[in-house]
């Protein structure tokens, strides 16, 4: 081999390893890029007070054995109590008798509650809604779809939404009976 021949076959090598690695770069560069808009995209919006609070749909659990849906917007003109609860919570347990109280009283004026139970099993919520005569709308979050939706950290966690679909209130935390009915009173339609 002469040494044209070795110069022409180290530039052909030279030009395959550019050609190679300028290929790899643009595959990682193009995965920077798609990692980095759909970041963007996603929803990363934490509704506080004032917001128009988002819609979802559920599964209810407590419907005497038919599968009924709770959607938020179907409920547009009462006031809405939104719980985000677990029977393993024990200040989730402690607030339920409560809501239950007050729950036929506000029902009647135009609220409803809606318990977003966020346990793995249905037969865990059943016993759990036995166990309190709880009569409510309680939807399953199975995947975590609307506690995702909602950001709730710790719970229970409870926004107060308004007739026209506001969340007038957040509260972190078991409510008091008295507090709870502060809030219900000023949710309640007019």
């Amino acid at each position: 081999m002469s040494l044209e021949d070795r110069k022409a076959s180290k530039h052909k090598k030279k030009k395959q390893r550019l050609v190679f690695r300028a290929i790899i770069l643009s595959v990682l560069l193009g995965a920077i890029v798609y990692a980095l808009v759909d970041n963007l995209q996603k929803d990363k919006s934490i509704y506080k007070v004032g917001d128009e609070a988002p819609d979802f749909e559920l599964l209810q659990v407590n419907d005497n054995n038919e599968m009924e849906k709770v959607r938020l917007s179907e409920l547009r003109g009462k006031g809405v109590m939104l719980n985000f609860w677990a029977t393993y919570c024990d200040p989730c347990e402690a607030e339920m008798p409560y809501m239950q109280s007050l729950y036929p009283e506000y029902k009647e004026k135009g609220v409803e509650i809606v318990a977003v139970s966020l346990d793995g099993a249905e037969l865990r919520i059943n016993r759990f809604i036995e166990k309190y005569g709880l009569t409510f709308p309680i939807p399953h979050d199975k995947k975590d779809t609307v506690r995702e939706l909602y950001k709730v950290g710790p719970i229970p966690s409870t926004f107060f939404i308004n007739p026209e679909g506001v969340i007038v209130d957040k509260v972190e935390g078991a409510l008091t009976l008295e507090s709870l009915e502060g809030h219900l009173e000023e949710i309640t339609p007019q």
